[in-house]
């Protein structure tokens, strides 16, 4: 078997969690392959958390509203480009002093 696969983004994981959702799995083998394929990621409550609110037609699956900041993979207009921008730029007069 392959090595986990290290560091996956999020959005990764909650990806392969609503694609198993669709093929009819439980939440206990989902975790199983996720374990397989991602090494220890996510907890089992938080794999059926996910595959509860994603079987209810929970859309989104980033965490925008929660962590305040904007999804890069969601945001069609370039907002979430000018906000980490617009961070990095007040970045450099502090790193110039």
């Amino acid at each position: 078997m392959a090595a986990p696969i290290e560091s996956p983004a999020k959005s990764e994981v909650l990806s392969v969690i609503r694609f198993l959702i669709a093929k009819f799995e439980r939440p206990a083998e989902i975790h199983k392959r996720i374990i397989a394929v991602y090494g220890n990621v996510m907890n089992r409550q938080n794999v059926t958390k996910w595959c509860r609110e994603l079987s209810e037609g929970r859309a989104d699956i980033h965490d925008e509203q929660r962590s305040g900041r904007p999804s890069l993979i969601s945001d069609e207009t370039g907002q979430a480009a000018d906000f980490y921008d617009s961070g990095i730029q007040k970045l450099v007069p502090r790193v110039n002093k």
